[in-house]
Order: structure tokens, then C-alpha cells, then sequence
């Protein structure tokens, strides 16, 4: 019998409602769960993602290295072009437009709060260096 049934990816950030509206468009999701400082949103494949308040968070600075990564999310897309048009549209932004060709394509962004992702085509063959 499993001790943990589920699970739920949680990002710190100074206000959680806007962040929710960014990843709630991003991913055609929806919020399922909301209070004061905290506001989860599920996606139609039961991914969720929970935004919790933290007045004195501070936004990753990867790829920098100073507060460096702190997490990471990484979605499966179709399309990265227009993916990305998508993204900057919300209020994210590239970090990371390194080269995207071939059938494991992968670009690096930040959401409005600074938290970085990834989003790619197919699944990853190598570790990351670096």
C-alpha cells in the first residue's frame, strides 16, 4: 500500500493569483483549490500546480548562478514556435533559446514570477550538463 497517494508541484511567489492566471492559461487549466495564500490549478491531464504566497520570495536567477535553479517544470509540447508566441503573450519570457532543431527540442523560459521552465519536443536523451 502506498504512504503518498499523491502529489502536487508548489512555487513560492509573491502573488499567487496572477501567477495562477499565467500557468491556468498556459496549460488550458483550472483553479480547483483557492484561499488567501494559496491557489492550486489542475489541467485537463491532472497535472497540478499549486502558487503559494510568499511576500519575500525571490525569483531564480538561472541560468545565473547566484540563487541558481531552485526547481524546474518541463512541459511536452507540439509545436515550440508557437508555444513560445503563447508564453511571451501570458507574460513569460525566454532564458534560454539555445537550439531547438531536431526531434528532442527544448527551450527555456520564466514565468511572470521568475520561476524557469522548459518546454520540449519528445523525451530528453541526456542528462543536463551543467
Amino acid at each position: 500500500m502506498a504512504l503518498v497517494t499523491a502529489g502536487v508541484v508548489v512555487l513560492d511567489c509573491a502573488e499567487p493569483e496572477k501567477l495562477a492566471e499565467f500557468y491556468k492559461e498556459l496549460l488550458a487549466a483550472e483553479a480547483v483549490d483557492a484561499n488567501a495564500n494559496r491557489v492550486e490549478v489542475r489541467a485537463a491531464d491532472g497535472f497540478r500546480l499549486a502558487l503559494r504566497r510568499d511576500v519575500n520570495a525571490t525569483a531564480p536567477s538561472w541560468p545565473r548562478p547566484e540563487n541558481s535553479l531552485q526547481v524546474h517544470l518541463e512541459f511536452v509540447v507540439d509545436d515550440l514556435d508557437a508555444v513560445e508566441r503563447r508564453i511571451v503573450s501570458l507574460g513569460g519570457r525566454p532564458v534560454d533559446t539555445g537550439d531547438a532543431s531536431g526531434p528532442t527540442g527544448e527551450r527555456g523560459y520564466a514565468d511572470p514570477a521568475g520561476h524557469s521552465f522548459t518546454v520540449r519536443r519528445g523525451a530528453p536523451t541526456a542528462p543536463k550538463q551543467g
